[in-house]
């Protein structure tokens, strides 16, 4: 039988996820190995430096760089507080006194006797890392965080903005190609990730954010909402760090696209359930896709690493078209052709032919698809 090795994007019921969280900086690990954690629990913590503020002390005491240090009373490493004489000149008999001030609460990161400059750094920043995910910690990094293994029904988004968050799962929408409205987002949504059939909207998105909706998954999402929600064009940069007041989730792409029915049938199985998920999104070297992960009762010896291998390719696969005409529905495939074939670009590539859901029999390129992992 031919087969191939393709793209892979992950909707399964039953699957062992294994999540590094990691500090930006060395700092303090909070928990050890063989803890149960819950998604909310912090697991480590660090201080990442303040801003530096140059500040010319010479300049304000009115002396040449050299005379600094006969006028200056703190020192190298020094906390100050903001308004703290820093330097004080004696003046002639004891009048005319120049008296400079610290302009921020911080510390004394560097005092130059050849610009008369001193460094100064704003308060350490404290960056605390939550475990995102109920599970088991599995290893401990020094000093830099932790790994964290659970049993979990797992969904990949196409697309997402927002950052990390948990909420229970709430189906608004009855259908996986239904347009919700924002009549349907009302208080009894705070705090949830809710689930919309197709394309979700700007004035939805508005309402949700308004209600304090932690999460919104969706189909679709027509990319004029987004510019108007983000007030800019979505690169190719990573996105996942946007500060909208929700997290959002796109399974299928851009426009008016239903969610795939197996998808919205696994979200609806664990409606009322505890979820973790997160818009980040890159779509090239590195790829990073947002997130669905519904946490499930497991035993420790379920666990296992998972292993990083390319998705098969073969006949009876699960497939989304990911380029135009077709883009964002689902097949099987139903043949793999060996012999290169000649597209419409005049490329000679290898194809294959599958079935939609919709009944429509299509030919593909092979790099038009990627593999829905079952």
């Amino acid at each position: 039988m031919a087969q191939a090795y393709s793209p892979g994007l992950s909707v399964t019921e039953s699957i062992i996820i294994r999540k590094e969280r990691i500090l930006p900086l060395k700092g303090d690990v909070l928990v050890k190995k063989g803890v149960k954690v819950k998604a909310e629990d912090l697991v480590a913590e660090t201080l990442l430096p303040g801003k530096v503020v140059p500040f010319n002390l010479a300049n304000k005491l009115g002396v040449t760089p050299n005379l600094v240090n006969q006028y200056i009373i703190i020192k190298e490493g020094d906390n100050l507080k903001k308004g703290q004489i820093i330097a004080e000149s004696k003046g002639f008999f004891g009048l005319f006194k120049s008296i400079v001030r610290s302009p921020i609460e911080g510390e004394v990161e560097n005092i130059s006797t050849i610009t008369g400059q001193l460094l100064l750094r704003e308060p350490r920043i404290p960056v605390q890392l939550k475990a995102f995910i109920d599970g088991i910690v599995v290893d401990v990094i020094e000093n830099e965080g932790v790994i964290i293994e659970n049993k979990s029904a797992y969904i990949q988004g196409i697309f997402g903005i927002g950052g990390e968050t948990t909420g229970e799962i709430m189906m608004i929408a009855s259908s996986p190609d239904e347009v919700i409205t924002p009549e349907q987002i009302d208080d009894s949504c705070t705090g949830k990730i809710i689930v919309a059939g197709s394309m979700i909207t700007y004035k939805v998105i508005k309402k949700a954010i308004q209600k304090k909706v932690n999460g919104i998954i969706s189909g679709g999402i027509d990319d004029h909402d987004l510019k108007e929600l983000l007030g800019y064009n979505i690169g190719v940069a990573i996105t996942g760090h946007e500060d909208i007041g929700t997290t959002l989730v796109i399974t299928e792409g851009f426009g008016d696209i239903k969610m795939a029915e197996k998808t919205f049938s696994l979200l609806k199985k664990f409606s009322g359930k505890k979820s973790s998920i997160h818009g980040k999104t890159q779509i090239r070297a590195g790829v990073m896709r947002p997130e669905i992960i519904i946490p499930l009762e497991f035993k420790e010896e379920e666990l296992t690493t998972p292993s990083n291998k390319m998705s098969l390719l073969e006949i009876g696969t699960t497939i989304r078209v990911i380029r135009q005409p077709n883009f964002g529905l689902i097949g099987k495939v139903t043949a793999l052709p060996e012999e290169l074939t000649k597209v419409e670009s005049e490329t000679l590539v290898r194809i294959l032919e599958a079935e939609l859901e919709n009944g429509q029999k299509v030919i593909l390129p092979r790099a038009n698809v990627e593999v829905i992992e079952e």
